[in-house]
């Protein structure tokens, strides 16, 4: 069900920089947010068994317009209250923030909802490779966030 309101504050933004899943909970956390749920997808030191060794994030030139797109559409399914969503591109430490989301809404079970669905549509949708290279000098591209 599509709400009929779409005054939702929405925030999206591919970036180079450091970002943080608690600095955008402070840019969606208002007096009408009785939750406020978030997620960060960090860089791992392992995948598939294999030690990591470094990781980077090639994006396409529409990212951004799909990235805002895909929000507005998650978020228009939930009763929320704001949303914000980083993810980084360019070479990404292990430990950091690759992927960083913030959900508010009245009720907590709105908030959870929305955050899960919003990080499988944007692993799903966001036109994002992501290049791992492996202790063992191999290296695997893989063409989603």
């Amino acid at each position: 069900m599509t709400k009929t309101f779409t005054q939702i504050p929405i925030l999206t933004l591919l970036t180079v920089e450091p970002i943080s899943a608690i600095l955008l909970s402070h840019e969606v956390a208002s007096r009408a947010a009785g939750a406020v749920v978030t997620f960060s997808g960090n860089v791992r030191d392992h995948d598939h068994g294999k030690s990591v060794e470094s990781l980077s994030y090639e994006i396409h030139p529409s990212s951004s317009e799909i990235l805002a797109e895909t929000v507005r559409e998650v978020a228009s399914r939930y009763e929320v209250t704001g949303v914000a969503v980083a993810h980084r591109y360019g070479e990404i430490a292990i430990g950091e923030a690759a992927l960083a989301i913030a959900v508010a809404a009245a009720h907590r079970d709105q908030a959870f909802k929305a955050c899960a669905e919003l990080v499988s549509e944007i692993k799903a949708k966001i036109p994002i490779w992501k290049h791992q290279v492996f202790a063992d000098g191999t290296d695997e591209w893989v063409n989603c966030a």
